[in-house]
């Protein structure tokens, strides 16, 4: 992924309100962020608790969304979506965002489990905790990798469709 400046992101936003835009607070870790070893960056707002936001390289620039942080947690251990890790110190959390176009006027949501910490690219990084003698580690990250940027997309390109 490459490297976005904040008004690039701010920028990027869709399905977002231009006073919500406005309202956003990048992480304070956000200028030593490394967009290289990511497939997408997300944080949570420091200053709203419960909304993050999530940014995706795609083939026409990047793109921005708007994520609202479910009220409760799941119960019991939940695992990401996105990442599929069985080693989360924390549980994946239930994020919800608005649909594009005339759905999400009308209050349309997506949601999904993501890691609470959006670690997923380093979590798909991660080599396997067991694995068998001759097995090739670095064709099973590169599929890790490849599912996960494929997960996401496919997230986003649900968002985004306002045929739905």
């Amino acid at each position: 992924m490459h490297a976005y400046t904040p008004d690039q992101i701010l920028g990027a936003f869709r399905g977002a309100t231009r006073s919500e835009v406005k309202k956003v607070t990048f992480a304070a870790d956000f200028d030593t962020v490394e967009f290289d070893a990511l497939e997408y960056y997300g944080w949570t707002d420091p200053k709203i608790p419960r909304r993050a936001y999530l940014v995706l390289e795609r083939p026409d620039g990047p793109v921005a969304l708007l994520l609202n942080r479910a009220p409760t947690t799941p119960r019991g251990r939940t695992m990401c979506t996105w990442c599929n890790d069985v080693t989360l110190p924390e549980n994946a959390v239930l994020y919800s965002v608005r649909r594009a176009g005339a759905a999400g006027r009308r209050g349309g949501t997506l949601g999904t489990l993501i890691c609470a910490d959006f670690g997923c690219s380093r979590n798909v990084r991660r080599l396997p905790p067991a694995f068998h003698k001759g097995t090739d580690l670095e064709r099973i990250r590169a599929e890790r990798i490849e599912d996960l940027r494929r997960k996401v997309h496919g997230f986003v390109d649900k968002v985004l469709d306002t045929d739905g």
